[in-house]
């Protein structure tokens, strides 16, 4: 018996229009997606209530498009463009329409309300499904380096960009010298003097530009750090005055002026070099915040920031859980994030009183991976610290016992699986846009598509407010 194929005609016409509804499964993702954006509130959307120009497309359906394709790992607006045409489940999403990457990118640039708002009501959309419990939550607060949309090529230092503004002074010399020499030999084809001049004046200017803005960062650095520098040389000199030795060395006054490696980078210049990786290396990045909810792994708050490290980033990353995920019972946060100062301010508050009984559990330091003999073996609670411990000893203990360990143990496996989802399933490891402001945008996006994806992986069963 001859084999026996499927038979495949391209030549065919179909004889009735087909229903796009039909070539989508009935548990795929984009469903999901359109069901979720038609139960939001997208009052805050940007539109021309005008009604001139060109017909434009609905808010939800733009949001429903950014949605799925950052929850399916399309970022650039030009792919997002594509996908309208190639892809069937977008297709499905825009109803066979296709807007253009002008469009899309205007869109996305111009609701960052509309993504704020959005990404609130998801989360009391996820409370109302039963997913996420609200008030007296657990959240797990790190943070990501995420690549700037900028080469770190572009980048200079404060001191390199001092020496080539010497250099170029030079040579801008030596130009004006050829000048005015009757016999001095031509330059190549194409090239001038004074265009050449030109160049190098507009070079040098821009390189001040960058000195300038490194200078003007400092001095805010500076700023910012006095008030610490003020505290920390007080309670040192009280111990001295009370008869004790303070440990360490006396604070330096911060410095008002750039470290020699300071950078600015062209192309973005609110970016930031930043150690990337294992920390052998550097990269243009921005300082991608997220605050994840322990037992639905759903982000409840995210920000983004150009500072390097996260000693300063507790409080403000704390600050951005949404309100509509109830109030914080507990905050978890590795080493990066322990400062004593921001610890104190969440514990606290402004007004020094318990703020609504949140507690922190930390890492002081920076423990190796894996775990000893000794930590494998069973082992009683320490003795609690006495009354006047210090901060850390305190610290040190509400991590050492049996129910703070199992606690502290729940932030490795929160947000950290959450960042690898975000930069390995998703592929978002570097931002399409510029500068911190719309960058805190897009970061939004990811969150938003995030948690849209979670809650559909969830099994989430929709529920109208």
């Amino acid at each position: 018996m001859a084999a026996r194929f499927v038979i495949v005609d391209h030549d065919t016409p179909l004889l009735l229009p087909p229903d796009i509804r039909d070539w989508v499964p009935a548990d795929h993702l984009v469903h999901f997606v359109m069901d979720a954006v038609g139960q939001l509130d997208l009052q805050r959307a940007r539109v021309n209530e005008r009604g001139t120009g060109d017909e434009q497309y609905p808010p939800g359906m733009m949001l429903g498009l950014l949605i799925y394709s950052y929850a399916t790992g399309v970022f650039s607006s030009r792919q997002i463009e594509r996908s309208t045409s190639e892809n069937v489940a977008v297709r499905l999403l825009c109803a066979d329409t296709h807007p253009d990457h002008d469009t899309v990118c205007a869109f996305r640039r111009q609701n960052g309300a509309l993504l704020a708002e959005s990404f609130a009501q998801v989360l009391e959309m996820a409370a109302r499904c039963g997913i996420l419990k609200v008030g007296g939550i657990t959240v797990a607060i790190d943070g990501t380096k995420v690549l700037a949309n900028a080469s770190k090529h572009t980048a200079v230092s404060y001191q390199h960009a001092g020496e080539r503004m010497r250099e170029l002074d030079l040579e801008i010399g030596e130009l004006l010298a050829k000048a005015e020499e009757a016999d001095s030999k031509p330059l190549e084809d194409g090239l001038s003097i004074p265009e050449e001049v030109q160049r190098r004046q507009e070079r040098k200017a821009l390189l001040a530009k960058a000195r300038a803005e490194m200078e003007a960062r400092a001095y805010a650095r500076a700023q910012a750090e006095q008030a610490q520098y003020e505290e920390v040389r007080a309670r040192r000199e009280k111990q001295r005055q009370e008869g004790k030795k303070p440990r360490g060395r006396d604070p330096q006054p911060p410095d008002p002026t750039p470290g020699p490696k300071d950078q600015y980078n062209f192309t973005d210049p609110e970016s930031r070099m930043m150690k990337a990786g294992s920390g052998e290396h550097f990269e243009q990045c921005y300082n991608a915040q997220a605050a994840v909810e322990v037992e639905s792994r759903l982000i409840v708050g995210e920000r983004v920031s150009n500072a390097p490290n996260d000693k300063q980033q507790l409080v403000p990353s704390f600050e951005a859980v949404a309100a509509q995920a109830g109030p914080v019972k507990e905050v978890l946060i590795d080493s990066g994030f322990f400062a004593e100062e921001a610890v104190l301010q969440i514990e606290q508050g402004e007004n020094g009183k318990r703020n609504g009984g949140v507690q922190v559990l930390a890492a002081v330091k920076r423990e190796p991976h894996g775990r000893s003999v000794a930590q494998l073996e069973k082992r009683d609670d320490p003795q609690p610290p006495a009354a006047d411990a210090s901060f850390v000893e305190q610290m040190l203990y509400r991590t050492a016992t049996r129910s703070g360990r199992a606690r502290y143990k729940l932030r490795q496996q929160t947000v950290e699986p959450a960042f690898g989802i975000i930069k390995e399933a998703l592929g978002f490891r570097r931002f399409s846009l510029r500068g911190l402001n719309k960058v805190s945008l897009e970061w939004t996006l990811v969150s938003l598509a995030y948690n849209f994806k979670r809650l559909f992986h969830l099994g989430a069963r929709l529920v109208a407010a």
